[in-house]
C-alpha cells in the first residue's frame, strides 16, 4: 500500500526494554508504533488530544506484528510509520529497522476506527474534521472527481482549524 503520510523517528532501545538476555521484550514493539504514531498524529495536526476536543476516540480495531529479528539493549533503530488508509478506518504501517544496517527487526500494522464520544458509536466513515486534515496531503492523481469536490466543501473548515490553532 502506497503511503499518504508518513514519519520516522530514531531510537536507542532502553535498558528497562531489554530482558535478561539483552533482547528487546516482544511487547515493547507495541509502544515503539504508539510512538511513532503519536509523532505521526502530531505531524499530521490531529492528535490524540485535538481528536478528544473534536468529540472521537480512535481506538485500535486491529493490530499485526511481524518479529523479523531480535533488536538488543543500546542498538539505534528507526522507527517508520505511514498512513496508508484512511477514508473508512484509519490504517498505519510501521516497519522498524537497525540504523545502521538498515536491516528489518519488525513490521507492523494498526487499524484504529472512529467512535464518537457522546454516543459511543462507530463512525463507518471518517469524520469531516480527519478528512480536512488528510485530503489537502493527498497526492491530485490519486483524488476522484467526489474527494476534488470534498475537499472543497472542507477548505471552510481547513480555514476555521487554522485560525483556531492560531
Amino acid at each position: 500500500m502506497k503511503a499518504i503520510f508518513s514519519t520516522e523517528l530514531e531510537m536507542i532501545v532502553p535498558f528497562h526494554d531489554v530482558d535478561s538476555m539483552g533482547i528487546t521484550w516482544h511487547g515493547n514493539y507495541l509502544r515503539y508504533f504508539e510512538v511513532a504514531r503519536c509523532k505521526l498524529l502530531d505531524e499530521l495536526g490531529y492528535n490524540y488530544r485535538q481528536m478528544m476536543n473534536s468529540g472521537y476516540a480512535w481506538p485500535i480495531v486491529d493490530t499485526q506484528l511481524k518479529y523479523v529479528k531480535s533488536s538488543t539493549f543500546d542498538q539505534k533503530l528507526i522507527v517508520h510509520a505511514a498512513i496508508v488508509e484512511w477514508e473508512n478506518r484509519l490504517r498505519i504501517n510501521y516497519q522498524i529497522k537497525d540504523a545502521d544496517t538498515q536491516q528489518r527487526i519488525t513490521k507492523g500494522y494498526t487499524i484504529q476506527a472512529a467512535v464518537e464520544i457522546n454516543t459511543e458509536e462507530l463512525c463507518f466513515v471518517t469524520p469531516d474534521i480527519f478528512r480536512a486534515r488528510i485530503l489537502p496531503l493527498l497526492d491530485e492523481s490519486s483524488l476522484t472527481d467526489e474527494l476534488i469536490q470534498e475537499r472543497e466543501r472542507l477548505s471552510s473548515l481547513i480555514s476555521s482549524l487554522k485560525v483556531s490553532a492560531s
